[in-house]
């Protein structure tokens, strides 16, 4: 059964753009949970862009499944995700001026750096995950440093068409199995959407998918509930021609 994740980051962007107190990503949350979500998902930038610490910490206090926090791996953001304990932190790598995140975390580039951080997170009782591409090195790094969880960067899948697409969705595939051989749990995310998300979803091995914008657009035509549950109902459909 693969759960689903809901990153709210879009509802803040929203409100970020006039600067005021609504759409509020507290509310959003709770219909997220409403609508079936097995996990809120917020990413806390370094430039503050949407998601913003008071947030977070609201909540921390008011979600009642898991909350996932995305942030680089760096000195700032990791003391903050220990000030704030969510029950899961996933380090992504970020630039200032990209529009959203462009690829994985270079785990094996960074090995030192990342394996400090999932120390000092593992040692508070937090589960770690990394935004990777679906590639060995990265995921033979992301073992070594002793993270939980990888959570495969979904991108070039989800942008890609016609035989492209099949061959990005290989390398997911692949990518998972090679995990799951590694001992650790595999998440998927960035771009996935209604009509693309079930190959991905039906992956041998996959345990849950973050989806974010594509629930957002959806929100703005029928609801936050209803467009959460359609997005569960999906995967959930999934589950029950496996198993039933």
């Amino acid at each position: 059964m693969v759960t689903l994740g809901v990153n709210i980051d879009h509802v803040a962007t929203i409100r970020q753009a006039r600067g005021t107190a609504q759409p509020d990503p507290v509310w959003a949350a709770a219909l997220a949970q409403l609508g079936g979500a097995d996990c809120i998902t917020v990413h806390l930038r370094e430039d503050r862009r949407h998601i913003q610490d008071r947030d977070v910490e609201i909540l921390r206090k008011t979600v009642t499944v898991k909350l996932n926090l995305e942030c680089a791996c760096v000195p700032e953001m990791l003391d903050l995700a220990l000030q704030l304990s969510p029950d899961q932190v996933c380090l992504v790598p970020e630039r200032r001026e990209e529009l959203t995140t462009e690829g994985g975390l270079d785990v094996a580039g960074r090995a030192d750096q990342v394996e400090q951080a999932v120390l000092q997170l593992t040692a508070a009782g937090i589960r770690v995950s990394l935004f990777i591409d679906p590639e060995e090195a990265q995921i033979n790094a992301a073992a070594r440093v002793g993270a939980h969880i990888i959570e495969i960067h979904t991108g070039r899948y989800a942008n890609s068409s016609g035989e492209d697409r099949h061959k990005e969705l290989s390398k997911i595939e692949l990518a998972t199995d090679y995990a799951m051989r590694a001992r650790l749990e595999v998440h998927a995310g960035h771009g996935l959407n209604y009509e693309n998300v079930i190959p991905v979803a039906a992956t041998q091995g996959m345990r849950e998918l973050n989806i974010g914008h594509a629930i957002i657009g959806r929100a703005v035509y029928v609801g936050m509930q209803a467009a959460v549950r359609e997005m569960k109902e999906l995967l959930d459909s999934l589950t029950r021609r496996r198993y039933g």
